[in-house]
C-alpha cells in the first residue's frame, strides 16, 4: 500500500514549523564542526531559512531599558491674526534712459491704459 500523499498541481503552501523543532535545530546547528547546510537538508529545509533562525536565536532580546522615548510631539497649528493688506491705489513707474529719469504715477483702476502707455514709451 502506498502512503505517500499526492498534493494537487498548484501553488506551494508554507510549512510551518513548531518552535521545539525550531530550537533543536538550532542547537544543533550550534555545535561546533557542524555544518548548518546538512543539517538543513537533512531535515528538508532550505539552508538560508535554518541559517536565519540561528541569527535570530544568538541576537540577544531588546532590554526595556534600550528603547527610546518617543519625541514630544510638534506643536499644533497656531493661527496667527495679520493685519490685512492695504490695497494698492496706484502703480508706481520710474524710468531712466540716459539722462533722464521720470516717475509716474498712475491709478489702479486704469491698469490698462497703463499697460499700453508703458508699451508705447518702451518702443
Amino acid at each position: 500500500m502506498d502512503t505517500s500523499v499526492l498534493e494537487p498541481a498548484g501553488r506551494r503552501r508554507r510549512r510551518k514549523h513548531s518552535a521545539e523543532f525550531k530550537a533543536e535545530l538550532i542547537r544543533a546547528c550550534q555545535q561546533p564542526g557542524v555544518s548548518s547546510a546538512a543539517i538543513a537538508l537533512a531535515n528538508g529545509l532550505n539552508a538560508n531559512m535554518l541559517r536565519r533562525w540561528v541569527n535570530c536565536a544568538e541576537q540577544p532580546e531588546p532590554a526595556a531599558a534600550s528603547v527610546r522615548p518617543l519625541p514630544p510631539p510638534a506643536p499644533e497649528f497656531v493661527p496667527l491674526k495679520l493685519p490685512a493688506p492695504q490695497p494698492q491705489t496706484d502703480i508706481r513707474i520710474e524710468l531712466q534712459r540716459g539722462g533722464v529719469s521720470v516717475s509716474v504715477i498712475w491709478p489702479v483702476s486704469a491698469a490698462a491704459d497703463c499697460a499700453t502707455w508703458v508699451r508705447a514709451v518702451l518702443r
